[in-house]
Parts: C-alpha cells; structure tokens; sequence
C-alpha cells in the first residue's frame, strides 16, 4: 500500500487534518494507496514556497542556468523511465504500449521543447526619432508571471501535467500543481526527480485533493496566485474562471469536446480506418482530441461502419501489460457508470447499435474494473444526447453527407470546438474546409500528430488560450516595454 503525500518547499508532507482517500486500480477496482488531502494550510505552506522561491535561488538564475536544470529533469524522467511507467499505468489502467510510447517520452520531451524555445524567443525592439530630435529605442522584456496554479486531469497525466510546468518552469516561474484526485503517482514522483537534480526548494509543489471544498478551491481563489492553467472538463473551468475574476487573474484553459471526423469518398481507405480507430478508441476514448462524431460520405458509409465495427470488436480488454491487451478500462468507477448511461441513452433515444453498448465479458479477478464496450451508433439525428454531449468513453455516432456545405453546418453546430479530422485526397477541399471548421486544431489524414512548436487549444466552450512553442510565451510570461531616450 503506497502512501501518496504532498510535496512542499523540496519536502513530503503529509497534513494536518489527517484526511485521506483512496488511489484505486481501475483494472480490478483494488486500492493501491492512500492519498493525502491538502486544506488550506497545505495550500498556503505550498503558494508561500513557491513565492519565496521565485525571490530566492531560482528568481536569481540566468536563463542559460535554468534550462540547464531543465535539461536534468527531462533526463531524470528517462532515467527513470520504468518508475515514472509502472506509477501511470497502476493510476490509470492503460495498455503498456500506449503509456510507453505516449505518455511518458512526452512527459520528458515537454521539458526540452521549452528548453529550445525560451533560448531561441526574441523580443520586439523600435528606433524613433523623438520631437526634440534625439533617439528613443523601445525594447521587448519577458518576465515570469509568476506562481502558477496548474490543475491536471486524470487522462494523460504527466503529459499533460508537465505540458503546463515545462514552459512554466522555463519562463521563470514557480508552480503548485494540483492533480487529479483519481491520479496522483506521477505528479508525486516528480518531486523526488526535482530533489535529485538539485531544482531549488519552492519551485515545484504538489497538493493533492478534490475541487470544491478541498485543495483545488482553495488552490485556484488563492489571492497569492498569478495565473492558473487547467485541463479538464468546461463545467469545471466555469469555475475557475469564476474564481480567476477576483483578483483578475489570467487563465489558460483547455476543456471539453465533441470532436468531428470527415470522410470524403476519395480518401485512403486504409489510412482512414487505421486513423479512426485510434482516434475514436485509443485510451478507452479518454483523450480529449478523440473522435466521437463521425461524418461519412454517403458512397462509403456502409463500407465505413462495417470496417470500423470490425476494428472495435477486435480490441481486446485485459491486463496492461498482457502484450495482446488493445484497451484498458475507464478511470473510475464513477466515470463507468458515467458513460454507460449515456450508452443507455443513446439505445432510448432510438439509436441503431451497430456493436458494444455496455460491458465486456471479463475474467474474476478483473470484474470490479471500470470497463464498457467499444461503442458505434449510427441512425440518430444532430440533436440526440450521444451526438451534442461529450461521452470520454470508447464510441462514435456515424452518419452520413452528401454535400461538403452539408457536413460543414454539421460539424460546427456544436457547441464545442477543440480539434477535427479530415479525411480525402482532394488536399483543395481539405484546406477549404480546414479554414471553415470552427476548431482549434485540425488534421488533414491524420490524427494525434503534434509537432510541440506549433499553437494548441480550442475554440467556442473548447478553451481560452494557446499553449506550445512560443504561443505558451503569452500566458506564462508578462510582456514589458523599456524605452530609453538618449
């Protein structure tokens, strides 16, 4: 049995209050470990290092000095490769397969894409000639935000757990971050990696917890907060917005999606289904770029149903590191009973179900995991629960098109708009398209490719901001203007 503490000011810490909660294995519903709860007086002990630190060792750092830490961390994590491993895949049940090739080399990368772009940003600078006839030269000066609050999901956790602190940390700034209560271990193991390189006391904290009442209220209203980052659902960033108002505090924030896949009749057939079955069931569709509408030109729909059902019906449930294993469970039993509801409303609301629709066939010993189904519906119109609302689960509604206008007034009717996907050899129409769809993120015969560089985030009730390459700059930086006269 693990026991899961607080990290503050470069120490383990448990808390005051005693409190505690479960960590459990979503493959069998076995606790794993026990989880302290940060209150107040964790949080403020955590804001209060991450402050102090900011004016002590690591305020004084150059950049070069900085990065050069950086650059140990990210060779930690790798050193470290199998720990950082086995901790993801216990919290959250994902195939072996996929943890070791996703989750934890971009846990390392995100510090060392920051590394480069915080040495090679430039700065803005002006000459003008001033009334009086002498010089006045304007230059551009970034400096850190400051302590930055980073709350972190359950899905990806040290991915997108170090996608916010490395260019955090690499602008200067210090963090307390607040993981998902339903995943704690690789946000807790990090502090032994910050130790161990010799990252300065304060720059890196955790706080373990829940949102309302617990460490993530107190964490995002606490008035020694510059900026808060989150991933997550959009009814809880609501929230956080509400919270970052007083004090107006400035927000990043990525949240829900009911992402759209377009198949055009000319598209590579085998590339589309490959890339759909990824995108619509990787990670048990526990990824917020994930497919769950799926929109078909009319002369391939059928063709397209029966291939992806296929593909669904093949992948397999079971253990992580079963070499055969091709889809773990959900996070929670909470999150099962979550979306096999919606899985029931999707039969009531008359949907045509073409395979799962509830849970898999599993041996004892892994009966109390959350598992459900891979899922297609097709038949439901625009307005059906399963085709507005985001699921997180392993499913998709297919339907037809016959007109790009037509497919275009689909995908946009929605109130979401984080990432699509289109599928076609017409790269003329694809690009059209691209510019029309009202997204943040769009692929062209592709899916979950990510050049680190490039802008990443969502529109409409999708997010506010941009994150990647110098687009990060924007939120954890503040941007000054000197001008000398002379």
């Amino acid at each position: 049995m693990q026991e899961f503490l607080n990290f503050i000011n470069g120490a383990y810490v448990r808390n005051t209050s005693g409190k505690t909660f479960s960590d459990i294995n979503p493959v069998n519903g076995q606790v794993i470990g026990q989880i302290y709860e940060a209150g107040q007086g964790e949080v403020d002990a955590a804001v209060a290092a991450a402050q102090a630190a900011l004016k002590g060792d690591w305020g004084r750092l150059s950049v070069a000095e900085r990065c050069k830490l950086l650059d140990a961390v990210a060779g930690e994590i790798n050193r470290r490769f199998d720990d950082f491993l086995q901790a993801e895949i216990a919290d959250t049940g994902k195939p072996h397969h996929l943890a070791s090739h996703v989750d934890i080399p971009r846990g390392a990368a995100n510090f060392q894409i920051f590394i480069d772009t915080i040495k090679s940003t430039a700065t803005e600078s002006f000459n003008m000639r001033t009334p009086d006839g002498k010089t006045a030269l304007s230059y551009g000066v970034r400096v850190p935000r400051g302590v930055i609050a980073v709350v972190c999901p359950w899905n990806l956790p040290l991915l997108l757990m170090t996608w916010k602190v490395g260019p955090a940390l690499a602008c200067g700034n210090t963090v307390v971050v607040k993981p998902s209560e339903e995943t704690p271990a690789t946000a807790t193991l990090l502090g032994e990696v910050m130790n161990a390189v010799g990252m300065p006391k304060g720059v890196y904290n955790v706080v373990h917890g829940f949102g309302p009442g617990s460490a993530g209220e107190f964490l995002t209203k606490h008035p020694g907060v510059n900026g808060i980052t989150f991933t997550g659902e959009t009814r809880t960033g609501t929230a956080i917005m509400k919270a970052a108002a007083d004090g107006v505090r400035p927000v990043s924030l990525e949240m829900g999606g009911k992402n759209a896949a377009v198949v055009f009749a000319d598209c590579d057939f085998q590339v589309t289904i490959d890339t759909l079955t990824r995108s619509c069931f990787e990670n048990a569709g526990q990824v917020c770029l994930g497919t769950e509408r799926v929109y078909v030109e009319r002369p391939i729909f059928e063709k397209v149903v029966a291939a992806l059902k296929e593909r669904a019906e093949a992948m397999k449930p079971g253990l992580p590191f079963d070499h055969d294993t091709k889809i773990g469970p959900l996070i929670s039993k909470k999150h099962q009973a979550k979306v096999l509801g919606l899985y029931k409303t999707a039969k009531d609301e008359g949907a045509t179900i073409v395979t799962g629709g509830g849970i898999p066939d599993m041996p004892e010993a892994l009966k109390d995991g959350s598992w459900v189904q891979p899922t297609i519906w097709t038949g439901l119109p625009e307005t059906a629960t399963v085709v507005t609302e985001e699921i997180f689960g392993p499913c998709c509604h297919i339907s037809p098109f016959d007109s790009e206008e037509e497919v275009l007034g689909k995908v946009n009717a929605n109130r979401y708009g984080l990432a699509t996907a289109i599928f076609t050899q017409d790269i003329a129409r694809a690009n059209r398209l691209a510019h029309q769809i009202e997204v943040g993120l769009c692929w062209i015969n592709a899916w979950f490719l990510r050049d680190l560089r490039t802008p990443f985030g969502g529109s409409k009730q999708s997010g506010i901001g941009r994150e990647g390459g110098v687009h990060s700059l924007e939120f954890y930086t503040e941007l000054r203007n000197v001008m000398v006269k002379f």
